[in-house]
Order: C-alpha cells, then structure tokens, then sequence
C-alpha cells in the first residue's frame, strides 16, 4: 500500500522486458522493507498504460501506476530486455523518464536498460556498463560515456547502472547498503539466499 511517509522506487515495465532485471531489483528492495516491517519504500511498478503485458519469455504482468498516475519516484530502476529497442523510439516513455530525472535521487539501469540513459544524455562524462552483448550499442548512443566491460555494475553517485540480468542483483544489494547501511544488505542477501554483491 502507497504510504506518504516512505521514499519510493518505482521500477519501470514494458513489453519484452526481460524478467530477472525487474524482478531481481524488486525483490531485493521489497525483502529490505519486509524486513524493516515496510517502513522504508514503497515499491512499485510503472508502465506506459495498467494493461497486462507480455515480458520476455511470455510472462504476462502489469504495472501498478501508468506514467500519469505513478507518485513521483526517487529511486528509479530501468530495466532491460530487447523491448528496450521500443523504447528507444518512444518519446511519451522517454519524455516521462526525463522529467522524472532530476527529481529522483538514483537512476539505477540493468542490462539494455542503459541504453535508455544514454539516449537521454545521462550517461555524459560517467562511467557505465550493461550486457556485454549490449557494450557496442552502448558506445555509439553513449559516446560521451566511459564503458567499463569488466564490473557488474557501476556507481557514478546519483546514477548507476549493472551488467545483464543477475547483476542487476548485485546492484540493488549494493544501493540497500549504500541507502540503509551494510548490516541491512547482509540481512536481505541472507534472507534471499543470494551470495553479498561486491562492487
């Protein structure tokens, strides 16, 4: 349930996206505010209309808020997935993310998703990653960009972005204990089973 009193994360959804780098993200942050009896964030999901929609793979999922109806975040995750190609294209979706910018205090990018932050400009004179198979699109939409191709994921203070997939994991177990401190990105890793992410 929405709660004023919370910071919110949204995680932006899409056609084709692919599932692990929004559903990792989201599990990470939704265990840390279960484990703090949700007192943290509200976390959800953005997407350009509540209709169900079609991940990678045919998972069929929906979005809580729309672009218009979303409470403004201030964390943003942007994950990946070929349906980011769309989005490249798509300039209610690209307008939305760049009104919403300043205002967040984090963008995070998993995988393709980067390639949303380097058609904006975001990426200009920071260091960023995504799926290696993904480094050369990243290079010519990001030319002002450093691509680092051998880190799971990058930390340019306001504004990071992983590698594919599993580490988008990585990211978010880091971003708990950068927000709530290391004992607490300890407690979700352990609570997930998931191994504690380095940088």
């Amino acid at each position: 349930m929405y709660e004023k009193n919370k910071k919110n994360l949204g995680i932006l959804i899409f056609p084709d996206v692919e599932v692990l780098d929004l559903a990792g993200p989201f599990e990470v942050f939704s265990v840390t505010n279960e484990l703090n009896q949700d007192e943290l964030l509200n976390v959800f999901t953005i997407g350009e209309t509540c209709d169900v929609i079609r991940a990678k793979n045919g998972l069929r999922i929906a979005a809580d808020y729309t672009l218009e109806t979303s409470p403004g975040p201030d964390f943003l995750i942007i994950p990946g997935g070929s349906g980011t190609r769309a989005l490249l294209k798509n300039r209610k979706v690209l307008e939305w993310i760049s009104r919403a910018a300043p205002a967040c205090e984090n963008i995070l990018s998993v995988c393709s998703g980067a390639l949303i932050l380097g058609r904006l400009g975001l990426l200009k004179g920071l260091e960023a990653t995504t799926h290696h198979e993904v480094i050369p699109e990243l290079e010519a939409l990001a030319p002002g960009a450093a691509i680092i191709r051998d880190r799971r994921f990058t930390d340019n203070g306001k504004i990071l972005t992983s590698a594919g997939v599993a580490a988008g994991i990585d990211m978010s177990l880091y971003m708990v204990g950068r927000l709530f401190g290391a004992s607490q990105a300890r407690a979700t890793a352990r609570y997930i089973e998931y191994p504690e992410a380095g940088g």
